[in-house]
């Protein structure tokens, strides 16, 4: 095995593991008061995404 293949590997390695890790540690997801992916614009987003605790 090559070093370009290696480090292909350790990429997916790595991001697997990640993805992994991020999956354990977040809380679960309520489906029910999440915004749909289709609501830009409508307000529903702004009100419980990331940007909207920004300046409280």
């Amino acid at each position: 095995m090559d070093s370009k293949h290696k480090s292909a590997l350790l990429f997916w390695l790595l991001l697997a593991l990640f993805i992994a890790w991020d999956f354990k540690q977040s809380a679960a997801i309520d489906l029910r008061f999440e915004a749909p992916l289709i609501a830009a614009g409508s307000g529903k987003a702004s009100a419980g995404a990331h940007c909207a605790s920004v300046g409280r």
